[in-house]
């Protein structure tokens, strides 16, 4: 039968992720409570971040140990150690020589759109294994924390590994990739709010060993919701490729990403314009069956230009070497994505 003590001396002896001593030390195991007809258990930690990968990973850890020792269920929430504790354990100051420090060299490429469902993750994805393929050194954060694909998308089944107080990324096609999708148990749904998915996002670009980077790539949400205003907020000198596809209304929606990055000085690449027709292979004929013109409509009121037009089409699987949504650089649509990845890098590299 699980008690209060059983619990807390698990919890004591885990190791606060941050400032590496134990809960039990930093007296952060604020509150336990047991509802035994349930054998539910809920717990209060206090750990030195919150809204972090590695406090999610703590939480996956606390779970697990908890449901080992007989909990059927298990509910956690998070709160900031006192600042005199911080104080106290504070390491000295660094140099920042991180991703967003004036000395970055990276170039950081956001693909926005202003609706779901047009392959803005898919375009994200192509674009980065095709920047890749040109030998720049890439990587990508799967920004679209409520809606996060790319693991999937890519083939990708293992996680990312912690070392000492740094957050390696898992790379695919050589591409460096991180997303919430590896800090989530079983495709669980993300409820956070604002604020503590602007400090999950920081955490993708200070606590990840990135290594040199050509150039980060960001798939954000669609729209102009929190996510995508904090990016605006952290990165002010990011470029953006707006995705559409051709209809009319989706390019009207997907003009309002456009015009935020516009009012927030973000210098707009160009237009990607998704599913612009559907190519028989028996006659060759083209059927626009989401019709016409939307990504060049889209490309002069936001006065830059349709970078390429992307038919609907399959990538070719590799059952041993499955990834369902990354096109091959000999496959029509992948030649298309080196096409287009060779028009960004002309266009910041020059």
């Amino acid at each position: 039968m699980l008690n209060e003590q059983n619990i807390r001396d698990i919890l004591n002896g885990i190791e606060e992720p941050f400032i590496h001593k134990t809960l039990g030390e930093l007296n952060a195991v604020e509150e336990v409570k047991v509802k035994a007809e349930k054998d539910h258990v809920s717990v209060k930690i206090l750990v030195a971040k919150t809204g972090t990968a590695e406090q999610l990973q703590l939480q996956t850890k606390i779970v697990t140990l908890l449901k080992e020792a007989g909990a059927a269920t298990v509910g956690i929430r998070f709160a900031e150690l006192p600042e005199s504790v911080l104080e106290e354990h504070r390491p000295a100051a660094q140099e920042d020589n991180g991703l967003l420090s004036p000395n970055s060299k990276t170039s950081f490429i956001a693909i926005a759109s202003g609706k779901g469902g047009v392959g803005k993750s898919t375009v994200s994805v192509n674009l980065a294994v095709s920047l890749a393929r040109l030998g720049k050194k890439v990587g990508l954060i799967d920004a679209d924390i409520y809606g996060f694909s790319v693991p999937d998308m890519m083939g990708i089944t293992t996680r990312p590994v912690v070392r000492g107080e740094r957050i390696i990324p898992v790379e695919r096609f050589g591409v460096k990739v991180i997303s919430m999708g590896f800090f989530v148990e079983d495709n669980a749904p993300i409820i956070w709010r604002g604020p503590m998915l602007g400090k999950m996002l920081n955490s993708f670009f200070s606590e990840v060993e990135w290594g040199e980077l050509d150039y980060l790539l960001l798939d954000l949400p669609p729209g102009t919701g929190d996510v995508a205003l904090d990016v605006h907020t952290m990165l002010p000198a990011c470029k953006e490729i707006i995705v559409t596809t051709p209809h009319p209304t989706a390019a009207f929606v997907a003009a309002r990403a456009g015009a935020m990055a516009l009012k927030t000085d973000h210098e707009i690449l160009g237009v990607i314009e998704n599913m612009a027709y559907f190519e028989s292979k028996l006659t060759g004929e083209k059927e626009y069956v989401f019709g016409q013109g939307g990504g060049d409509k889209l490309a002069d009121e936001l006065r830059t230009n349709v970078l390429g037009q992307l038919p609907l089409g399959q990538p070719d699987w590799d059952e041993d070497d499955f990834a369902p949504s990354v096109y091959q650089d000999d496959h029509k649509l992948g030649k298309i994505y080196g096409e287009i990845a060779e028009k960004v890098v002309r266009a910041l590299e020059g």
